[in-house]
Order: structure tokens, then sequence, then C-alpha cells
């Protein structure tokens, strides 16, 4: 196996084993990215005379039918190939010959993992963003039926001012769309075209035009200078999940109150049968699982941010090998994400509000008496305020 950077001599197995890690599986969700990538690359070329149409056409028909077979299933990163990037320039060299080799001219592994990583964050954000956007839909829904139903509101976990399930529901599903809002910003770092700085300082000797790369795969713009580049590593993705981060919170929120109105002491609300898990030693139990693991999934996100953190905090300028490691922890958090988005809107509707088991103590109505002596006598709030108070009996030690 010839890697990018072989040059003929041995590689002891267990340092190929360490320094690719799980790269070689990790970079199977970028292939297309690459690919895409590729392309748009292999055309500059050409357009700048680096690159005879023939040779393009071959490239382009290969990269083709090697992104189909890998859509497909027909074909994985392998770790002998160490990453995605030897994996596609051996099946393309293998498919068209030393063709294959003209098409890294201009280019290193680092802004073309770079680029391929940029297209993927960009998508990413905004596929989370639509389904943070279902889950407020799904809160949406519970408003609407259950909405007119009373419930008191909480402060320092007891029962403070009335609320209603619509105000419940509304909070959450104006939180979460501030958060879909949070998430297409993030995708602004990865809209920055890296194709030409290659290993940080750029192409000497060859005419690249990053413009043309930037126009054909839609970046907002082009990263300059291309020094740069290196240093803006893990920023996107830092932005990313901190994104996914402030998302995952606010639905282990609103996990957390579902748990509770869901407790025997409460029973505020019902769960269908088919969301719930039942215990091996108890036969009464109906578990509330999908709500829990939502809960502590939020711990994914922020401990794959402080570790992305972590990795890029104390590097110097260029490129280092420690950026190797930000995509296990952004490539973790993101799926986590992604699985919690795709059962919360359907757990949510599987919630019923039991306006029966749900109490409002008159105490509730405090602040709302103090208002109205307000509005009808023209005193002033404190005053007012003493005077309600005046009529609640303290509590017994």
């Amino acid at each position: 196996m010839t890697r990018l950077w072989d040059k003929g001599a041995p590689l002891d197995a267990r340092v190929l084993a360490y320094t690719a890690g799980d790269d070689h599986q990790l970079d199977n969700r970028l292939v297309a990215y690459d690919i895409a990538a590729s392309l748009a690359h292999a055309e500059m070329l050409h357009a700048q005379g680096l690159l005879a149409a023939a040779d393009l056409a071959s490239i382009r028909g290969a990269l083709q039918q090697i992104g189909a077979a890998h859509a497909s299933g027909d074909w994985r990163v392998n770790l002998q190939e160490e990453d995605g990037q030897t994996a596609l320039e051996t099946r393309l060299t293998q498919a068209i010959g030393a063709t294959g080799g003209r098409l890294h001219a201009g280019r290193s592994r680092n802004d073309q993992v770079l680029v391929a990583l940029r297209l993927y964050l960009r998508e990413t954000a905004h596929d989370i963003a639509g389904g943070a956007l279902a889950v407020a839909a799904a809160l949406d829904r519970l408003g609407a039926r259950d909405g007119a139903i009373a419930l008191p509101g909480y402060t320092h976990m007891q029962q403070a001012m009335p609320s209603t399930v619509a105000l419940w529901a509304g909070g959450y599903a104006a939180e979460i769309r501030d958060d879909e809002q949070g998430l297409r910003a993030s995708a602004r770092r990865a809209d920055l075209n890296p194709l030409g700085s290659a290993a940080g300082y750029g192409t000497p000797n060859l005419p690249v035009d990053r413009e043309a790369t930037r126009a054909r795969l839609g970046f907002a713009a082009t990263q300059e200078p291309v020094t740069a580049v290196q240093l803006s590593r893990g920023k996107a993705e830092a932005h990313l999940l901190f994104e996914i981060t402030l998302l995952t919170q606010d639905l282990g929120r609103l996990s957390t109150d579902l748990l509770l109105f869901y407790t025997k002491e409460f029973s505020f609300v019902s769960v269908a049968a088919e969301f719930t898990t039942g215990s091996s030693i108890m036969p009464q139990k109906r578990n509330p699982d999908v709500f829990e693991l939502a809960r502590g999934r939020s711990a994914v996100a922020q401990a794959a941010l402080g570790e992305v953190l972590a990795i890029t905090q104390k590097l110097g300028s260029g490129y280092h090998r420690d950026l190797q490691l930000l995509k296990p922890p952004l490539f973790r958090a993101i799926d986590s994400c992604r699985q919690t988005l795709d059962i919360l809107p359907a757990a949510i509707d599987a919630v019923h509000f039991l306006p029966e088991n749900i109490h409002l103590d008159e105490d509730i109505h405090a602040a709302g008496k103090v208002n109205a002596l307000v509005a009808s006598e023209g005193i002033p709030f404190r005053e007012a305020y003493r005077r309600v108070a005046a009529t609640f009996k303290p509590q017994k030690p």
C-alpha cells in the first residue's frame, strides 16, 4: 500500500495504527464531499491550463464512479490507506493510471481534507437546524392540543405563578427556534474556501485560481491570507459544537420538566406506552427512558466542545497532526444530537397532559392580587405587596 507521502521507506505497523487511529473510518462520511471538491479542483486546473481536457474527462468520470461505488457500500476506507485522501487517489490511479496523479497538483492533504470537512459542516449545521425546527413544531402541536390546561409555573422548585401548557410549550419552542438560528449562523466559519492554501503557505509557481473553486463549491468567500487557514482550524467545529450544546441543553431542560411531570407524585402527564420501557424486576414500572437519555446527551455535546477547544488552544501556526483529533468529538456530538432530534418529535407527540391531576395552590395567585391592587387603587407596588403578604401565614418550622 502506497500512501500519499510514501517515499519507499518501511513503516512500523504500530506507527500506522497509532497515527491513523480511527481516521480511516471517520473519513467515510467525508468521501462524497472530497469528491465534489476534487471535481472542482480538477476543473480549475483545466481552466488554468494545468490539466488537459482529456485528463479532466478521465478524472471526472472515474471520480463519479468511485463516489457512486462508495455511496452504494461497495468500498470503504481501510487502515492501510490511512485516510480518505489516500483512498481516493489510490482508486483514481487504479482506474485511469498516471493521469490520476495529476489531480494533486496545487493542493495538499491539508486543504483537501479541510474543504471536505467544511462542506460537511456547512450542510450539517443546516440539517441539524431543520431537526430543531421539527422539535419546535412538535411542541406547537402539543400546545395546540393541550394548551388551555392550567399549569403551575415554578421558581425555586415551588409553585410561583399560574401558567398554561401553551405558555410552557411555547417557551421551549421559542428557545429551540432561537437555537435553530444559531446553528445556521454557525455555518459562517465553515463557508470559507480553503482550497489553494495547500499546506498553509499557498502553491508557489502554480497559477491556481482560488476564486474559481470558491464559486464552483458555493463558498461565501475565499479565506485569505493562506496562512489564516490552518490558524482557523477547529473554530468552525467549535462554533457548531457550541450551538449544538445550547440546543441539547434546551432539549435536556425540556426533558427534565417532562420527567418531573411524569412522576407518580406529579402525574401531570401520561406518555404513550410505545415510548416508555419496562423494568426487569418491577412489573409495574414504565420508564421514560427517551427523555432521560435526551437529558443526559447534552453532556456529550458539551464534552465534545471542551475536547475540541483543548486540542487547539495552544497550537502554533501552520498544520499540526493534533488537528486530526478534532474529528472524533465532532462527529460523536453531531451523531448524538441527530439521534435525539430524530426521536423527540414523536416522543413529544406521545405526551398528554392530565388536567384532573394538576393542582394549583391558592397562593399561586398572590402576585396577581398585588397587581390588581396597584391597578384598582393606584397604590405603590411595594405597599400592595406588603398588604398581600400580610394575608399569608408564615410556615411552621
